[in-house]
């Protein structure tokens, strides 16, 4: 997409709201997994930040110490967002046709 696409979609506010839609769809259609403590804490993200699921191993439970569990949760929640915002950034950047700045 160069920047007269740009200006051609700025100026049909119908062809606009679509591209919107499509963008929308997209994120949602993109998921992640991230991970912590050795695969002990799994968590999977849609492109629009919902988390949809989240697996738990027993051995990751220690009712004496559940802060481990906490930081596990933390790690996995911080890695499956990280993944997640590199393929958001890399669907907008090959849907931009590469234009720079955009998806940074």
């Amino acid at each position: 997409m160069d920047l007269n696409d740009i200006m051609k979609m700025l100026k049909d506010p119908a062809a606009l709201q679509k591209q919107a839609m499509e963008a929308q769809s997209r994120m949602a259609s993109i998921s992640a997994t991230g991970s912590s403590g050795g695969g002990m804490v799994k968590m999977t993200m849609n492109g629009t930040m919902e988390l949809l699921n989240i697996a738990i191993a027993p051995e990751a439970i220690d009712p004496a110490d559940p802060s481990i569990l906490e930081d596990l949760i933390k790690a996995a929640y911080n890695d499956v967002s990280h993944r997640i915002r590199e393929a958001i950034q890399a669907d907008v950047s090959r849907n931009m046709g590469g234009l720079s700045g955009f998806g940074s």
